[in-house]
């Protein structure tokens, strides 16, 4: 049997965000052990030219919801960066996965032929719908799933390497 573009792309969207969510709940159970309100995280980064914990969730999530909707031709959901709150930081996460829940392999079918085209200031880029998951979209997720895991980690967080591979199943 052969892997699909959905495959490699829609469950390992879902599986780091869900990773990414435990990651949070970890380190607010940390803060609150240690006499911390969490959502003094949420400013931390990890050097002055970073961004920080809560754009890092942004970008997760906006480059999770938007490279699961090019992949399936359909406009992705706007979600304002305007999360200033653990508990919204949080919901965000939730409000990505809510999104990824609905794409289905049939929208995928054939993506891997798509051109994407992608716009910036500065130019634009133009993939094949494998080339995009494969060089731009999951690169680009995990940057961000993986510094948002660095700024916690350097926070005190005590977050292993299963935190990241496992998530919530992690012991």
């Amino acid at each position: 049997m052969a892997v699909s573009i959905y495959d490699v792309s829609i469950p390992v969207y879902q599986n780091m965000l869900k990773n990414l969510a435990a990651f949070l709940d970890k380190a607010e159970a940390h803060a609150k052990s240690q006499g911390k309100d969490p959502a003094d995280y949420l400013a931390a980064r990890l050097a002055p030219d970073m961004a920080t914990l809560t754009a890092q969730v942004q970008f997760a999530s906006d480059a999770a919801k938007s490279g699961a909707a090019r992949l399936a031709g359909v406009t992705p959901p706007s979600f304002p960066d305007t999360e200033t709150t653990w508990e919204e930081v949080k919901a965000r996460i939730a409000k990505t996965l809510a999104f990824l829940e609905g794409v289905t392999p049939a929208q995928l079918e054939g993506a891997e032929d798509r051109t994407i085209e992608l716009k910036f200031p500065s130019g634009s880029m133009t993939f094949s719908g494998r080339d995009f998951v494969t060089r731009f979209s999951l690169p680009n997720f995990l940057f961000h799933v993986t510094t948002a895991y660095g700024i916690l980690r350097s926070q005190g967080v005590p977050l292993a390497k299963m935190d990241f591979l496992a998530g919530g199943a992690a012991g």
